[in-house]
């Protein structure tokens, strides 16, 4: 049998650790293993020359590295009907029967059109993996690379907030997450950060800039009342993805522009700087100079050396994945292939890829964070940022509105529209 392995999206960390746990099961049961670099992109164009004969040398100490000895791409095989038949008359040439795919949605949804075009000649294992933590695996699992790109993004995180401190300044910190806010909310909420503003939390559409502004404005205003100076928001990159391209192209050093699988390139977009801008702005208007340092925590993430847990996890999936792709007969539902899941008790399953689709789109569901949940509202808790119930506080409106150089009124005037309704619970 001659197995290949890609890899397509975005780095995350344990992406080696996948490839080198499948490719040592199946070279153990005595399969050609083929590492095809830079996912799709080469199959598509009808290029065998750009893969490589993996051994167990090769593979077998890679697994706490960070990075992808194969590399990766966002390649789209479904762009068009004649990539997608390329990419199959390309594994065909190749004498590949198997496939081990290591991505997020997009490289789920690209892999079971393959198989599919296959007509059966094709059987492919989806390892999940993606920082972003949007694929909705069973048992709330995380996907491989969410729990490493945390724990580092909150080290970075914390030690902004002690910049912070020590320069009475705010930091406006984007996190990547193009559609779901869980990796900025488990970097906020795990290094106490001042505020984290997702799109979850907002249900209708677009969000204006003008908004979120309000919000942030609230939260430094609050912040000092409270005898603060100082402080961190961490800004999930989604919120991006829900505001009107249009608006966003009319300012200055923006550049919408949309991916292979038509997502907005939501990197071009400095939702930090944009927002950083404008509430600067807001407080010249007062006569007050404030300084916010904007950034982006991201890139550093991806490639970052796995924690133990996801070494661990990621050895577990890519034994799945092997295992699953050497047995001689599968159920129809798994004919074209599956995504390898782990349950919380340890149990590996590879279930159908239509599972995961959405009925509506035919695209792979995405997993958002669920904000009536208690884990959000704890979250929600321990921010410093406008609620409701500060506005009906006559003491508390009245030190707001003081700090904000405006009328008790006014303040609640101008403000008030901008919450929207969520309360956490005590």
């Amino acid at each position: 049998m001659r197995v290949g392995i890609l890899v397509g999206g975005g780095p995350a960390p344990g992406i080696n650790g996948a490839i080198s746990s499948a490719a040592l099961k199946l070279l153990d049961e005595g399969c050609e293993v083929i590492g095809i670099f830079d996912g799709f992109e080469h199959l598509m164009a009808g290029r065998t020359g750009v893969v490589r004969s993996l051994s167990i040398p090769e593979v077998s100490r890679i697994h706490a590295t960070g990075g992808s000895v194969l590399r990766t791409s966002r390649a789209n095989p479904t762009r068009t009907p004649e990539a997608l038949a390329r990419t199959v008359a390309t594994l065909h040439e190749l004498g590949i029967t198997r496939l081990v795919t290591i991505g997020g949605d997009d490289t789920a949804f690209g892999a079971r059109e393959v198989a599919a075009a296959a007509g059966g000649t094709l059987r492919v294992a989806h390892v999940p993996k993606t920082i972003d933590n949007d694929i909705p695996l069973p048992g709330d699992m995380p996907t491989f690379g969410y729990e490493t790109a945390r724990d580092l993004g909150a080290e970075i995180a914390q030690n902004l907030m002690e910049d912070s401190r020590a320069t009475n300044r705010w930091f406006f910190v984007t996190v990547m997450g193009r559609k779901a806010g869980h990796l900025a909310l488990g970097i906020g909420k795990s290094a106490g950060a001042t505020l984290t503003v997702i799109p979850e939390e907002f249900s209708a559409e677009p969000i204006s800039v003008d908004r979120i502004c309000t919000i942030l404005e609230g939260a430094i205003l609050k912040r000092r009342a409270l005898g603060r100076r100082d402080g961190l928001a961490v800004l999930a990159e989604g919120l991006g993805e829900k505001m009107d391209p249009e608006e966003l192209a009319k300012l200055p050093g923006v550049a919408v522009e949309y991916d292979q699988y038509g997502h907005l390139r939501l990197a071009e977009i400095p939702i930090e700087t944009i927002l950083k801008r404008e509430v600067q702005r807001r407080f010249k208007e007062r006569g007050e100079k404030l300084t916010i340092t904007d950034l982006r925590v991201g890139y550093e993430l991806r490639c970052a050396t796995p924690i133990p847990f996801d070494v661990d996890y990621v050895r577990t999936l890519g034994f799945g994945a092997a295992r699953f792709l050497l047995a001689e007969t599968v159920s129809d539902p798994l004919r074209f292939g599956g995504i390898v899941t782990l349950s919380r008790a340890g149990h590996l399953s590879v279930r159908p890829f239509d599972e995961f689709r959405d009925p509506e789109t035919g695209r792979t569901r995405v997993r958002l964070v669920e904000v009536d949940s208690e884990s959000y509202r704890v979250a929600r808790q321990y921010m410093i940022r406008l609620e409701r119930r500060d506005l009906e506080d006559p003491v508390m409106l009245s030190t707001l509105a003081e700090a904000a150089g405006e009328t008790p009124e006014a303040f609640r005037g101008r403000f008030e529209p901008a919450l929207n309704g969520f309360e956490p619970r005590a």
